[in-house]
């Protein structure tokens, strides 16, 4: 169940408004980087959760945060475009500076199809994407997910503040940046808290798998697939290919790459898939 206030979560305020800083503020909507993403990742993760009540719980109280950064975003989206709805009929015939601008600069959309309002789409007008939602069902694999959203959502956010000279727009954008700091850090709480005092305890995940039954002389090995035998590797004597493993299970080390199968050969195509006939002659020919 879920409750609202009327009220902003904070103050939203636009000095100058600037469609095509409106249509930028839509990959923060909409985007794959955006508060739709994360507000639906923690609410399903939320939703889906099995096993304690706290990580539950605090994925509902996130997820329903991120609604207000929305509702912000949006807010501001609106603010932005303020000031044209009354001459776009002029402006499609005639020469209005700000049509000229949501046109040009702008997005059309948030006329033609918004009413000079925000939409559930990206700065490129693509809708949103639900496939972009992590929600996997193991705690520890979703954390990592999200400190991924929150970093490149407040890398999103960075760049928005300095896209703009409106000190509205970055007041807002600073107040969203400093939470992006909070939940990327809450997340790497929760697996600290899981890993009972150190992250590296979670790995690797997922940990209810025996690694006995995981083909283990590869478990800890960087491929160096370089095809030039003289050059050295990037990762010569890095941390990834020496020195103990993140989870101190095993040492990494470095190897060439290398076939370990064989040349597959399949069989030949099914007559009731209508292949070229030259195909169901010559399958697995050398010539």
């Amino acid at each position: 169940m879920f409750y609202h206030d009327k009220k902003l979560q904070y103050k939203v305020r636009v000095d100058k408004p600037n469609p095509q800083f409106a249509k930028a503020l839509q990959q923060a909507i909409g985007g794959i980087e955006g508060e739709i993403r994360v507000c639906l990742q923690y609410l399903f993760q939320a939703w889906n959760s099995r096993g304690p009540v706290r990580y539950r719980d605090m994925l509902l109280d996130t997820g329903t945060e991120e609604i207000a950064h929305i509702e912000m975003l949006a807010t501001a989206v609106c603010l932005n475009l303020e000031g044209a709805s009354s001459s776009v009929v002029d402006t499609i015939v005639g020469n209005d500076p700000l049509m000229e601008k949501i046109v040009g600069g702008g997005d059309p959309r948030h006329y033609l199809s918004g009413g000079l309002g925000a939409l559930a789409s990206d700065a490129n007008g693509v809708p949103f994407n639900g496939s972009w939602v992590v929600s996997s069902g193991n705690i520890a694999a979703d954390m990592f997910a999200n400190v991924m959203a929150e970093a490149t959502g407040r890398t999103l956010a960075t760049r928005l503040y300095e896209l703009t000279d409106d000190s509205g727009m970055k007041d807002m954008l600073s107040f969203l940046i400093a939470r992006d700091t909070m939940h990327q850090q809450q997340w790497l709480a929760v697996l600290e808290e899981m890993g009972h005092g150190d992250i590296r305890g979670v790995l690797p995940i997922p940990n209810s798998f025996p690694q006995s039954q995981e083909h283990q002389d590869f478990s800890y090995v960087f491929v160096n697939t370089n095809i030039d035998p003289v050059e050295d590797s990037a990762g010569q004597n890095r941390r990834w290919t020496n020195g103990p493993s993140i989870d101190g299970r095993s040492e990494f080390r470095e190897m060439r790459a290398r076939p370990f199968g064989d040349e597959p050969q399949l069989a030949p195509p099914v007559p009731a898939g209508h292949a070229q006939t030259e195909q169901m002659k010559g399958a697995n020919s050398k010539q």
